[in-house]
């Protein structure tokens, strides 16, 4: 594509000038391109990521591929070892890795990725088929529960959530909409899962299943909520799925986009940048993207941002601590 033609199909798009300048020359220090790993179909990480992914290309002249993965575990792993260069990961993950501490990291401290930005909280809920009389956590005993990839958030929480409130469940594994695909069939009992609002894979399945949706009782939160001190008071908002009529108290976890170290600081501030000053676009991608704000910023208070994404913060008037920015 020439430099005329990539000029008109800016135009085309809506993106005005400043980006017809910005894919023409972009700076010769930055990479070529870069890969943002996702998570799996039905999931929310697969359609932001590549909302995101889309709009910080268009904007800045970089391509952005998006690689499916398991999810926030298998991104940090990814980032860290530099196979890829973004990725999405909720906070408790992210800790785990930090510190070394979750059985997944297998004892190592994964040092090497940065913060760029709150993405939204991911509450845990779950859905049966109305005619399964599942109503309840506790109903869960003794069932076949679906939770997503075994790398995902889901997958390596819910596991431990179970074992904490003392029920014994068949943990089953595998992409979210294949989750979807077998509660309908009745290969499982529940699909329990953790993603930003609405999740593609429930909404999927209420549209050709009577379905029930419910959530953690108020003592079920309190005990997690002892148990993991990085899980938060969380809210299912009633309208979220059609047949959702009352909001559901729950328990969540931040998300947030993350990248290498070695990253330019200018191009981690041009991506946080497009990110906040676009965000309407960005909700367009998936709804989610409404708690993709500076508000949220603060909602990160162990992982070191990047020293781009912290001075695009400082611009806007949000210090970072010292101990937060790491290059």
């Amino acid at each position: 594509m020439n430099r005329r033609t990539l000029l008109a199909s800016a135009a085309a798009l809506g993106l005005g000038a400043p980006l017809a300048r910005a894919l023409a020359t972009p700076p010769a220090h930055w990479p070529k391109s870069l890969t943002l790993g996702t998570a799996s179909v039905g999931g929310t990480y697969y359609v932001y990521g590549q909302a995101w992914a889309s709009l910080v290309s268009e904007k800045i002249g970089v391509p952005i591929s998006t690689q499916q993965t398991q999810g926030p575990n298998q991104n940090i792993i990814l980032v860290e070892d530099r196979q890829i260069e973004l990725g999405m990961t909720t906070m408790g993950i992210a800790l785990q890795a930090w510190d070394g501490t979750g059985a997944w990291t297998q004892g190592r401290k994964f040092r090497d990725i940065r913060a760029m930005f709150p993405m939204y909280d991911t509450p845990f809920h779950f859905v049966a088929l109305e005619r399964s009389g599942i109503k309840s956590v506790a109903q869960l005993a003794g069932k076949r529960v679906g939770v997503g990839p075994r790398a995902g958030t889901p997958g390596t929480y819910f596991p431990v959530m179970f074992e904490a409130l003392g029920l014994k469940v068949t943990i089953v594994n595998g992409q979210a909409a294949d989750m979807a695909s077998q509660l309908a069939d009745g290969l499982i009992d529940c699909f329990a899962f953790a993603a930003g609002l609405p999740i593609a894979a429930f909404s999927e399945l209420e549209a050709t299943q009577k379905v029930t949706f419910f959530s953690f009782t108020r003592d079920e939160i309190g005990k997690l909520k002892a148990k993991f001190p990085e899980l938060s008071d969380a809210t299912i908002p009633a309208g979220t799925y059609k047949t959702l009529t009352e909001s559901q108290p729950t328990l969540g976890i931040f998300n947030f986009a993350i990248c290498h170290k070695s990253l330019p600081d200018d191009l981690v501030e041009a991506i946080v940048r497009t990110i906040f000053e676009n965000h309407e676009a960005l909700v367009k991608g998936h709804a989610a993207a409404k708690e993709t704000v500076l508000e949220n910023v603060n909602r990160n208070g162990f992982l070191p941002f990047h020293p781009g994404a912290a001075k695009y913060y400082k611009s806007r008037g949000i210090e970072i601590p010292a101990n937060l920015i790491a290059a």
